[in-house]
C-alpha cells in the first residue's frame, strides 16, 4: 500500500524526485491545517494557560511548514525563483506579479474609476 493515496498517476511511473516533492507538499499542507486547527482552537479557548499552550503547539506547526518550503526552495528551480519573486517583497502582492510579467498595472485613474481598461492602443 502506498504511503501516500493522493498520487495522481501511477507510482512506478513518478521519479524519486516526484515522490520527494509529492511528500515534502503533502507535509506542507498538513503542517498548515494544523496551525489552522490550533488558532481556531485557541480562539475559542476559554482557559488562558491552555490557550497559550495551543498558541506554542501552532507555532511549531508555522515551523514545520517553513521547514518544508525551504527544502522546496532548495530542491527545485520553480520555487525558488516564486519564492524570490514574492517571498519578503514590500510592494503589493499583485503589482509584483505585474512586474514580474512585465505588464503595467491597468488600473485606471481616479477619474476613470469603474472603467475597464485593455491596455495602450498606441502604436498599435
Amino acid at each position: 500500500m502506498a504511503a501516500s493515496t493522493s498520487y495522481h498517476e501511477p507510482l512506478e511511473k513518478l521519479t524519486s524526485t516526484t515522490q520527494d516533492l509529492h511528500r515534502a507538499l503533502t507535509s506542507v499542507q498538513e503542517e498548515l491545517e494544523a496551525v489552522d486547527w490550533y488558532r481556531q482552537r485557541a480562539d475559542s479557548c476559554e482557559d488562558a494557560e491552555l490557550r497559550e499552550i495551543l498558541l506554542h503547539n501552532m507555532r511549531e506547526e508555522i515551523e514545520h511548514a517553513s521547514m518544508l518550503l525551504e527544502w522546496l526552495r532548495r530542491r527545485d528551480a520553480d520555487f525558488a525563483a516564486q519564492f524570490r519573486t514574492y517571498l519578503f517583497s514590500e510592494k503589493p502582492i499583485v503589482e509584483v506579479e505585474e512586474e514580474e510579467a512585465g505588464e503595467t498595472t491597468g488600473r485606471p485613474e481616479s477619474s476613470e474609476r469603474g472603467s475597464l481598461t485593455i491596455g495602450s492602443l498606441k502604436g498599435a
